[in-house]
């Protein structure tokens, strides 16, 4: 996509109002003052998902649970997906195939605040799911069930590959902007969705489907959630404490954080003067560099969170995942930070290239005339204050999630002390991720 890079991105360093420095420094400050308070005022456990939260208006709840609302979302998935796969089909293989702006920004970037402001959207219009409902309705059967169990052992880790999947296409493929081979990943993707579904009922989607475990992550950080199958309304930390680990979700997190992070890599201009120098493939490069950036925030996490005492039945090797739902707000943070200008200015691009699916002229939806507003791009003082706040908020949040589910898993002996080495980490990724976003 043309305008890719420079909506990724608001510059370079030189073009920031606020000095690197600056920026590094008080976002360390924050994390350490965060800490210091939570160390002094915050000595017991606050979250616990079987209490918390406030039962939702009843007007609200029976609507949100009616059969005509989940009808009308699985509706509304299925019909997104014939109309967005005719234009995959039928439609030109050029950048303004509205297909490629749907998948890249629409569903990857838009699924992030719509889920954390509206709650897990993709669980809602999956069209993997609604297909596995209507196959099993039409044989009898029932969705939620498989033929088999769903292995425990497997957790997150089809999701993870999922994930790696989609960033490895996005970010290192050459031919990511061509519709041929995005089309066949969806296509597979879809494909796998349906026999996963059909041999292991929903549960399958739960930990396998990237984009459902990806949007119920970030859904996490919203004010809905379920407490014993009622609405409720919860505050976003709260809700993200109950998150349910299991195998792979630090996996999870690493992918989503260090694709992230690898996107910004690539653009700066230290690596791209590297490739342009070396004799080694750019290819070769990157895929080495995406796969070092997500198994080392991996490692990072797993060392920070494993290096303490344990107590209490909780198994040092458990830790990582345990404590990997604070790692959510992060990748939330980020996500703002380095693709806000891309989803809100490409997002219109998209919208008004929807109207005509096959480039013939056609304005089947009535956006074809509208005009993209470039206001954020004309802004750059407002939009480098708020990605920089961004990452730090997400920081924030994230050692503050850390140090609650820390109260209940460690010893006492080690509730606080226990916690440096995570918070080493994650000062580690706000100076990375803050030099990242400067450099890009």
């Amino acid at each position: 996509m043309g305008e890719r890079v420079l909506a990724h991105g608001i510059g370079g360093a030189k073009d920031l109002p606020i000095p690197l420095e600056l920026a590094i420094a008080g976002a360390v400050g924050a994390l350490v003052v965060s800490f210091t308070v939570l160390a002094i005022a915050w000595r017991t456990p606050r979250y616990d998902s079987a209490t918390s939260g406030r039962l939702a208006p009843a007007w609200l709840e029976g609507l949100t649970s009616s059969l005509p609302w989940r009808v009308w979302w699985r509706a509304f998935g299925m019909l997104a997906l014939l109309y967005v796969g005719w234009a995959a089909v039928a439609g030109q293989d050029t950048l303004i195939n509205p297909f490629l702006g749907v998948f890249y920004v629409l569903v990857w970037v838009g699924m992030v605040p719509l889920s954390v402001f509206f709650g897990p959207v993709w669980k809602a219009i999956s069209p993997g799911r609604t297909i596995n409902l209507l196959l099993a309705k039409a044989s009898g059967g029932d969705p939620a069930l498989g033929l088999y169990t769903y292995p425990a052992r497997l957790g997150y880790w089809p999701a993870t590959i999922g994930l790696f999947a989609f960033v490895w296409l996005e970010l290192v493929y050459p031919h990511s902007t061509e519709v041929g081979p995005v089309r066949l990943w969806c296509a597979a993707y879809l494909g796998i969705m349906l026999i996963g579904g059909a041999l292991f009922g929903n549960k399958f989607y739960e930990h396998a489907d990237p984009f459902e475990v990806y949007s119920t992550l970030a859904a996490k950080l919203s004010v809905w959630g379920h407490r014993d199958g009622r609405l409720v309304l919860r505050s976003p930390l709260a809700n993200l404490d109950t998150v349910v680990a299991g195998p792979g979700l630090l996996g999870v997190v690493a992918v989503l954080f260090g694709s992230t992070a690898f996107d910004s890599f690539k653009d700066s201009s230290p690596w791209v003067r590297f490739v342009q120098s070396t004799s080694i493939s750019s290819g070769l490069l990157n895929n080495v560099a995406l796969l070092a950036f997500c198994v080392g925030i991996g490692l990072v996490f797993a060392i920070g969170t494993m290096t303490t005492g344990v107590g209490g039945g909780v198994r040092r090797r458990t830790l990582p995942d345990l404590l990997a739902h604070s790692v959510v707000p992060i990748i939330v943070g980020y996500i703002v930070a380095h693709y806000l200008t891309y989803l809100v200015e490409y997002g219109q691009t998209t919208i008004i290239q929807l109207s005509d699916p096959l480039s013939t002229g056609d304005n089947l939806l009535g956006t074809a005339d509208l005009t993209v507003n470039y206001w954020l791009s004309y802004h750059p003082t407002f939009l480098a204050r708020l990605k920089v706040l961004a990452v730090v908020t997400g920081h924030v949040l994230g050692v503050i999630a850390a140090h609650d589910r820390a109260m209940k898993l460690l010893p006492a002996r080690h509730q606080l002390t226990g916690q440096l080495p995570l918070l080493l980490a994650m000062v580690g990724f706000t100076v990375g991720g803050l030099y990242l976003l400067f450099a890009a």
